[in-house]
């Protein structure tokens, strides 16, 4: 399995490189985020998962998941513009269950759109994943603030459309709070199937990085631990394509 915890930029570039996925602990994803900006707003912008609204989407299937998305431009330098709200849409080939429906969700809140924590998340992503790619002069990036909440009689479903691609090029995947929950394990799998590796999100700021053109992913459903107490999964999701 993948994992990277010492020197971490040329081993992970190098992890994406050869296999098409990596995963990062904490304490390195740490490393990489601050190389932009210290997360010195950290707990508020973790506590803004406290205020996502529920996912209508998947309100008849029986699912519980809460979220809100934002969507951002980026050069290969410079600042990252936040751009007018807009719907969220993926064809029927990379989602079966929602495909082909422009999906509209709360927007993420202005003072987390701005706060310094996702600053630098977001030039991570843009300076990492451009690296892999520098011909690209324009990134489109989403992102996706994700609650899945599980519950004795029902587990939470962080990928109810099974191991998929989500239709971009690049994916991040970050771990922001998980509180009594079992499971929720992301896998990767080639075209075939295969699982090429898996790696389970524990600490804040664990993260899973994934070249979308090259490797399929999913979550395991998430149960409680204690079913008497709240249980839910917090992620933050960023998305890179090629602008056009």
């Amino acid at each position: 399995m993948p994992s990277v915890s010492d020197n971490p930029m040329p081993a992970l570039r190098s992890h994406l490189q050869r296999d098409g996925f990596g995963f990062v602990d904490a304490t390195a994803m740490r490393v990489l985020l601050e190389q932009a900006h210290t997360l010195d707003d950290w707990a508020a912008f973790a506590a803004s998962w406290n205020q996502l609204a529920p996912d209508p989407y998947l309100a008849s299937l029986g699912r519980h998941r809460r979220r809100r998305h934002a969507v951002f431009s980026a050069a290969p330098t410079g600042a990252i513009q936040r751009k007018p709200h807009q719907p969220h849409y993926q064809s029927l080939q990379y989602n079966v269950l929602q495909g082909d429906i422009e999906r509209w969700f709360e927007p993420v809140l202005p003072e987390i759109a701005d706060s310094i924590s996702l600053r630098a998340i977001l030039e991570f992503s843009r300076d990492f994943f451009g690296s892999l790619a520098p011909s690209v002069r324009s990134w489109h990036i989403e992102l996706h603030q994700f609650r899945i909440e599980a519950r004795p009689d029902e587990p939470g479903q962080p990928t109810p459309e099974g191991v998929h691609r989500d239709g971009v090029d690049y994916v991040l995947v970050l771990l922001v709070d998980r509180q009594n929950i079992v499971s929720g394990t992301t896998t990767i799998h080639s075209a075939d199937g295969t699982q090429l590796g898996s790696f389970t999100l524990t600490t804040p700021l664990d993260a899973a990085l994934v070249d979308d053109n090259r490797v399929f992913h999913g979550v395991t459903a998430v149960t409680p631990q204690d079913p008497g107490l709240p249980s839910h999964r917090d992620v933050l999701v960023v998305t890179l394509r090629k602008a056009g």
